[in-house]
């Protein structure tokens, strides 16, 4: 638990970032003037109606699309797995094939994982050091009877940025549709086009948890993977959540905006960490591209440290910060991107700094940092100096 006497910093942001200002506004506004059914006649609802599309058109402007071409969705998992099973349903025909990339969020490999079980073949497209896919290779796996490839914008663990562009080129010569997973750039940069499917979520730009975003592109074909239903031009069940949606796009707009203006400054921090932890962390790792990477996300690990012991005490003293490589329960396996990296996978610590993150809190991060971690190494070196055994994830246990 965290030391209530020190001040708190959150870098956290790629996990979920702060509610914006203009979220809050927005929703609450509509809680109490667009509460009625959208689907209904009656003036109220129309009302409602005329406010969902608003909310559409406004979020389509800000990602380039047309307001026909997307659906808002319950969450930006649910319109991960609208778009790969769908894309995937539609052409079956074709094949049943389906590509994606080695570091692709954990709800794209779900969903192939669910594909295999139906008799799907799946190819995965390894990944260099720096997390990045190589667009000959991606190029390569396309096949005549691959029905999807799937490419994320951005890596939401080390912050690296795909070759989309250039993926989006060989699909289109192989008349293959493209999926992108841009939940963590949607606000932050934009998203090369050529693509046939997208996916976001609100919450990652500062919106309400609960909305996500689905773009089908005009031609695309697509058929849902669930049961028929009237609402989101048949592509998401459910009644809308309509002063979730407005917040969502109140929350783009403005989030845009802020970071066309704090994105540079952003990055800036970024660069401050990779150096800095280099520089004064023994046996560290700073992973992902240095260069071609989002501007506010910087992850690296630390030999000879169990990483939820390091968030732990990190925590303690005032720092939120997160960690692709913290084991879970039941598996006890570390990050699949930073394994599919052939990095260092223990002692991981993600930092992905909030719109308006103040350079005084990263100061005293890397002040804090080399302390917490050599403290934990001593500790660790006791505990085996005292008949503790290493188990296979590197973890210390007494006899």
């Amino acid at each position: 638990m965290a030391d209530p006497s020190i001040p708190g910093a959150y870098f956290d942001a790629a996990s979920t970032e702060p509610p914006h200002p203009a979220a809050r506004s927005a929703l609450l506004e509509t809680m109490d003037t667009a509460w009625a059914d959208p689907a209904r006649l009656y003036g109220t609802a129309r009302g409602t109606r005329l406010v969902l599309d608003r909310a559409r058109e406004r979020t389509a402007a800000v990602l380039g699309v047309r307001a026909d071409e997307l659906s808002f969705t319950a969450s930006g998992t649910q319109a991960v797995h609208l778009a790969v099973l769908g894309g995937l349903r539609a052409r079956r025909r074709t094949g049943r094939h389906l590509v994606v990339g080695a570091v692709e969020h954990s709800s794209v490999l779900h969903a192939a994982e669910a594909h295999e079980r139906e008799g799907g073949e799946v190819t995965v497209v390894g990944v260099d050091r720096t997390g990045r896919a190589d667009p000959a290779e991606f190029a390569a796996a396309l096949r005549p009877d691959t029905a999807l490839a799937c490419l994320q914008s951005a890596n939401h663990e080390v912050g690296t940025v795909q070759p989309v562009a250039e993926a989006a080129e060989a699909c289109r010569a192989a008349g293959v549709p493209l999926f992108v997973d841009a939940a963590q750039s949607l606000g932050r940069m934009d998203v090369p086009g050529g693509w046939s499917f997208l996916a976001g979520s609100a919450h990652k730009w500062g919106g309400p948890a609960g909305v996500g975003v689905l773009v089908v592109r005009k031609g695309t074909r697509w058929r849902s993977p669930l049961p028929d239903d009237e609402r989101e031009r048949r592509r998401v069940p459910g009644f809308e959540n309509v002063p979730g949606i407005v917040a969502a796009a109140a929350a783009l707009e403005a989030y845009r905006a802020d970071m066309a203006a704090d994105a540079p400054r952003l990055a800036a921090l970024v660069d401050r960490v990779r150096a800095e932890v280099a520089r004064t962390v023994p046996d560290v790792e700073v992973v992902g591209d240095p260069v071609r990477r989002l501007p506010h996300l910087v992850t690296f690990s630390c030999l000879y440290v169990e990483g939820e012991a390091l968030l732990t005490e990190l925590d303690r003293l005032g720092f939120a910060v997160s960690s692709g490589s913290s084991c879970t329960a039941d598996t006890l396996r570390p990050s699949h991107v930073l394994e599919a990296m052939g990095v260092l996978t223990h002692g991981n610590v993600r930092v992905s700094l909030p719109r308006g993150a103040r350079a005084a809190d990263v100061d005293r991060f890397l002040a804090e940092l080399p302390g917490a971690v050599a403290r934990l190494r001593g500790a660790a070196l006791s505990t085996l100096e005292t008949g503790g055994t290493p188990d296979e994830t590197g973890r210390r246990s007494r006899p």
